[in-house]
């Protein structure tokens, strides 16, 4: 969990959103309520928050006098993850810390960005991207986000646009009746460019992750929203939930934040209620319901990387689609290799892998685009 959360908290400013990534994390363990309220009252205190530099310092200190082994971290702070609970010392706020710079290794490779394909009704393609502004008739684009004249047209006929993020991108666009749909790395919707009074408002995740944040049927006279993807259909009545369905993955994940949806395959249903998380493997019939970790399933929309023990293949591949690298195992011992760990998207990949080569896991060598694991 972000440190910035906590003085959220403190302050009375969280979101929703934010309320839930926080009770998770407080309830998680007893180390973590008690590190809660020892910021709470030096906060209330006053009292001026030790420097993180320092701080930094004393954590290498006592995990280079500590045995190689693997370490499991659980949160992050600045470009890298801190484990904030080993030693009695408050950080300052990450955004601001002065960590120190990492060495470079030949390539820079940079994290991804806001940028997308704006495919229109006609077939042909905008590029979106940030710092470019785009208006037509009916849209406009900061380079961060696109908005569609806000409203439902009476007897017209559809027309559908298309919106590709790359590989390296992340974007957010909001439909003409208010939803907004955040979309990750390597991902494509298809959406109409408004929707029709009176008739169900229907999206269609082609491939990828996206987060929908839907505009409640009572504000849209009673329709209600439906989102298909691959051999799945989600229909909701006003709620924000995560679906993940990548193309090269047989499996489809929704995840429920708030209000309720049901998911439907075939003539398979299930409802899901918050906190829950369906599962469908496209190679196979049934639809799992389970308890979902939210913080794990959203915080990517924060520009956040959680991995709760998940394989370095896995991780890998999360990465592939962020920094728009390919990774090779020279070594296929460590592709099953689990990790535990939470990590900002916005740093060098170099730390990441700095920070899992500190761990004893693995060596890594960059070459071009490629980075090999061995």
């Amino acid at each position: 969990m972000e440190f910035e959360l906590i003085i959220k908290k403190i302050n009375h400013s969280l979101s929703k959103e934010e309320e839930i990534i926080f009770d998770n994390w407080y309830n998680e363990s007893a180390d973590h309520r008690l590190y809660f309220h020892k910021v709470e009252n030096n906060q209330a205190k006053n009292i001026e928050l030790i420097d993180a530099e320092k701080a930094w310092d004393s954590l290498q200190k006592q995990i280079n006098s500590k045995p190689k082994k693997f370490v499991y971290w659980k949160y992050a702070a600045a470009a890298a993850l801190i484990l904030l609970l080993s030693i009695p010392l408050l950080f300052q706020d990450i955004q601001t810390a002065p960590f120190k710079k990492p060495v470079s290794i030949n390539n820079v490779i940079k994290p991804g960005t806001d940028k997308a394909i704006l495919t229109l009704g006609d077939g042909s393609q905008i590029i979106l991207k940030k710092g470019i502004e785009y208006q037509s008739e009916n849209s406009k684009s900061t380079g961060e986000k696109i908005i569609y004249e806000t409203g439902t047209k009476q007897n017209t006929e559809l027309t559908y646009n298309y919106l590709t993020i790359p590989r390296g991108g992340q974007f957010l666009v909001e439909l003409g009746d208010g939803t907004k749909i955040w979309l990750n790395s390597e991902s494509k919707i298809k959406f109409p460019v408004n929707f029709i009074e009176g008739r169900t408002r229907e999206v269609e995740l082609v491939y990828g992750e996206a987060y929908f944040d839907v505009s409640p049927s009572t504000d849209n006279k009673g329709a209600k929203f439906k989102v298909f993807t691959k051999n799945q259909e989600v229909e909701v009545l006003g709620t924000e939930f995560n679906i993940k369905a990548y193309k090269e993955e047989n499996l489809i994940c929704t995840t429920l934040v708030e209000g309720k949806v049901t998911v439907s395959r075939f003539d398979e249903t299930a409802t899901l209620i918050p906190k829950q998380q369906s599962i469908i493997k496209t190679n196979q019939s049934g639809i799992v319901v389970a308890k979902a970790d939210i913080y794990n399933s959203v915080c990517w929309k924060q520009g956040i990387f959680s991995f709760d023990n998940m394989s370095l293949k896995d991780i890998m591949t999360v990465l592939s689609r962020w920094y728009n690298i390919n990774f090779v195992f020279i070594n296929s011992n460590f592709e099953n290799t689990t990790f535990t760990g939470v990590l900002r998207k916005n740093q060098n990949i170099e730390n990441i892998l700095k920070t899992i080569k500190s761990l004893n896991a693995i060596h890594y060598e960059i070459k071009n685009n490629t980075v090999f694991i061995k």
